[in-house]
């Protein structure tokens, strides 16, 4: 895999590394990590609510009233 950045991500991304002491590919190999993470959760939360509020869709409205 190549990963092609802009002079500025690349130059970000060199002093993000430089001030946590890390590789560059450290840095990058966690930020995709962190990002996959976060979305999958928010995708699993997603699909979740989505298949469970219809059955409690009327005992929430009871509630809010």
């Amino acid at each position: 895999m190549t990963l092609r950045l802009t002079d500025d991500e690349t130059d970000a991304l060199r002093r993000r590394s430089e001030l946590e002491q890390r590789s560059m590919q450290d840095v990058a190999r966690q930020a995709i990590r962190e990002y996959i993470e976060t979305h999958s959760r928010a995708e699993l939360l997603d699909r979740v609510l989505d298949e469970e509020l219809p059955r409690y869709a009327e005992a929430l409205r009871r509630l809010g009233e």
